[in-house]
């Protein structure tokens, strides 16, 4: 594996954060733009499992016109170029041909496992991959039933794995898996139906799981605590229900695209899930043909969505630049934040007055909560007293009425 200095944001991003509060009226300056990328090496291919390392997109097995593969490949966001990794397993090929099978990267290594492949419809098998020493290691098996198209995503030191197809039929447990212990552990049930073929992603600090087919497709979509193990229902995804879409979260927002719906068609329509108002708005539809299957992941503050099927094989590969903002219908608020950049403290000013109920909560961009003192200057301003480290932050302020939201940039 080659490495590369990962950007840390585009120079675009960095510009229009400077000026981004999140104001209605500044929806004519949105992005939600497709671009084209270089093609995924590789014969084209569906239901192969994706991950992202040290600024790095990976795509890993699937299944091609002719079979099952166990091959990877690396993104490079610098170069648009795509290249040739080693494989599950290593070069005797002990990690198995596979699809439908589930990636997640934690500790700076990456792991893949489960699916079906030729020997089996159903694997349980983990393969850990070192890009330090570009070898593959096989690690402690997967202690639910052996099953394919199951989800999976991680946060910190561990790794996340649930739903999917066994023998048993449709599933909805779910287990952590810690690289450090190399032990699984299982987790309360998923909130939903048991399914395949679901949408997952994290987004911020919190992980969502949805869509899928458990029987009928669905377009259930709900909330992952980790701190907690529970599961919250959140608002219904809009969209046809679906099966084999991909999503990707980038707080604080998150998407979902492409999938097969229940009049079978392929799709490539795109949604966009607001993480404070709860809410959904559709994007501009994908910019590449309809499909099934594909696989997407972020890479500094953009999507990445490509390989699928419909009808035939895909390897195209395109980027994604979202709208800068964090917008829907209930944010009927327009605002003045200054000054923005931020030193010590900073004054949110609303057009209309906040009822009486109302509350103030600041983020950072990982999602998470931070601590603030606030001052209630009015019922039309806020002046929040900031001691934080330099960045950008998301506040949020709600009442049963209103939900107004921005961003703000402390030096």
């Amino acid at each position: 594996m080659r490495y590369k200095k990962a950007i840390l944001m585009s120079d675009y991003f960095k510009i229009t954060l400077l000026f981004c509060t999140i104001l209605v009226s500044s929806l004519t300056n949105a992005q939600d733009v497709w671009v084209q990328k270089d093609s995924v090496n590789g014969p084209p291919r569906s239901s192969a499992a994706s991950f992202v390392m040290n600024g790095e997109g990976f795509v890993v097995s699937g299944l091609d016109i002719i079979d099952f593969n166990r091959k990877m490949y690396s993104y490079d966001v610098d170069q648009d170029d795509w290249d040739n990794e080693a494989s599950i397993g290593g070069v005797n090929g002990s990690g198995l041909n596979r699809g439908g099978a589930i990636a997640f990267s934690i500790n700076n290594k990456a792991y893949v496992g489960l699916g079906q492949g030729n020997t089996a419809p159903y694997y349980n098998d983990l393969w850990e991959f070192d890009p330090v020493t570009n070898s593959w290691t096989q690690k402690s098996s997967f202690i639910g039933s052996p099953r394919r198209q199951a989800v999976a995503f991680s946060f910190d030191t561990l790794g996340y794995v649930g739903t999917g197809q066994s023998s048993n039929g449709f599933e909805n447990d779910f287990y952590s898996y810690s690289g450090t212990t190399n032990i699984w552990t299982q987790l309360n049930d998923f909130g939903g139906t048991a399914r395949k073929g679901a949408v997952a992603f994290k987004m911020g600090a919190q992980a969502y799981v949805g869509t899928g087919d458990d029987g009928v497709y669905r377009n259930d979509f709900w909330q992952y605590q980790t701190s907690t193990d529970t599961w919250v229902e959140k608002a219904q995804f809009p969209g046809a229900a679906r099966t084999g879409a991909c999503g990707w979260g980038i707080f604080p927002t998150a998407f979902i695209a492409c999938g097969y719906d229940n009049t079978l068609n392929y799709k490539k329509d795109v949604w966009e899930y607001n993480y404070f108002a709860d809410a959904w708005v559709q994007r501009s539809d994908f910019m590449g043909s309809k499909r099934t299957n594909a696989n997407a992941f972020v890479l500094d503050g953009i999507g990445y969505l490509g390989l699928g099927y419909n009808g035939v094989y895909l390897d195209d590969f395109y980027a994604y630049t979202p709208i800068l903002a964090v917008t829907s219908n209930q944010l009927n608020q327009v605002v003045k934040t200054y000054p923005n950049p931020v030193i010590n403290s900073v004054t949110i000013k609303l057009t209309n007055p906040m009822a009486s109920n109302f509350e103030v909560k600041l983020f950072s961009m990982s999602g998470k909560e931070v601590a603030k003192e606030m001052t209630i200057k009015s019922t039309y301003a806020v002046q929040l007293n900031v001691d934080l480290p330099s960045g950008v932050y998301v506040y949020q302020i709600q009442s049963n009425e209103t939900l107004t939201v921005g961003k703000l940039i402390i030096e």
